[in-house]
């Protein structure tokens, strides 16, 4: 606010200007601020949710306008070639890209959560490397889907391959002293991600995997996880924060993969990780901005609420308040058996 101003050595005239100046100014920057903080236009700036040990600032972004179509999935890991028994032979069967031949191999789940025929796949697109081989699709049957066997992994490797679940399939346990958090992981869609998941599920132990941050969804979110309308986006913000980082494992940054509107459950990195968080609640205003790469089971939601209940301290990372666990919870990764 302004100054206020001495009267001394004005006239009245010249207040009087001032004053309608004034009024007309104010009443221009009112009609300007209701235009665009309008509730359809209302930017939910929640800045960071980086943790102390430094990860780039990721929560800035517009309140989506609804749900936005999300694209259907079928991605890879490039320079991997998985092993298993062959349901389609390559030599036998070509097609044209990657997504076709994990397409294929999704064509062969049933779709009612049995195990799928066919549930890896194998696609030989590099030109130049593959010769006369170009073009091969081999759909495969892995013994253990949540273990697969690899043949070959590096720069030299001319294969691309991913893995398929059906519904009730790739669920890997995350155990803390509340109970297990079952994730459906996403290998189509977020392959890297989901492989690195399986590397740590493959572990003795995941030494150093914990949460140690846990924000309720306060009364800015209703216990289905939609947004109230016109109700503040936090702090709180409705969220599990932790690191999947064990000691003894070699992390490498995971690229962007799969992005769609966080729901209540996803489960996304934070950046290219290791940090992740789980969501409590639909996240619209976050938009399409974080790889995510499972998502809990809808049944084990109370788990996660329980620990949004935790004692917590205030924080502040970059700026941004935060609710720290006075006592993190540590994580362990385990087999389901169904």
């Amino acid at each position: 606010m302004g100054r206020r101003q001495n009267d001394s050595g004005f006239g009245k005239f010249t207040l009087l200007s001032l004053f309608l100046m004034g009024a007309i100014s104010c009443l221009a920057v009112y009609l300007f601020l209701t235009v665009v903080f309008s509730p359809n236009n209302t930017t939910a700036s929640l800045s960071s949710m980086e943790h102390v040990d430094g990860v780039d600032d990721l929560l800035n972004h517009e309140e989506g306008g609804g749900e936005e179509e999300e694209r259907p999935c079928c991605d890879g890991v490039e320079h991997l070639e998985l092993w298993g028994d062959a349901v389609k032979w390559g030599s036998d069967f070509r097609v044209n890209s990657s997504k076709e031949c994990c397409m294929a191999c999704k064509r062969m789940c049933r779709g009612d959560g049995g195990a799928c025929l066919c549930n890896s796949w194998v696609f030989c697109g590099d030109r130049d490397a593959c010769g006369p081989r170009f073009g091969e699709c081999w759909l495969k049957r892995q013994k253990d889907a949540l273990n697969p066997e690899r043949r070959d992994l590096g720069d030299k490797v001319m294969w691309t391959s991913g893995l398929v679940f059906d519904k009730g399939e790739g669920i890997v346990g995350l155990e803390t002293d509340y109970g297990i958090l079952r994730i459906k992981l996403f290998p189509d869609c977020a392959p890297q991600s989901a492989s690195y998941i399986l590397e740590l599920l493959a572990l003795p132990h995941c030494i150093g995997c914990q949460i140690y941050r846990s924000e309720s969804r306060g009364s800015f979110w209703d216990s289905e996880g939609n947004h109230i309308k016109k109700a503040s986006f936090g702090p709180p913000f409705a969220l599990i924060q932790g690191t999947f980082e064990s000691i003894g494992s070699t992390f490498k940054d995971i690229p962007k993969e799969y992005c769609p509107t966080i729901r209540r459950g996803s489960v996304a990195w934070v950046g290219s990780g290791p940090e992740f968080f789980i969501s409590l609640a639909n996240h619209n205003e976050w938009k399409n901005a974080y790889t995510v790469f499972g998502s809990i089971l809808s049944e084990d939601m109370e788990i996660l609420e329980k620990i949004a209940q935790l004692p917590t301290k205030s924080d502040v990372w970059n700026g941004i308040h935060v609710a720290a666990l006075e006592n993190p919870v540590s994580l362990r990764f385990r087999r389901i058996t169904t």
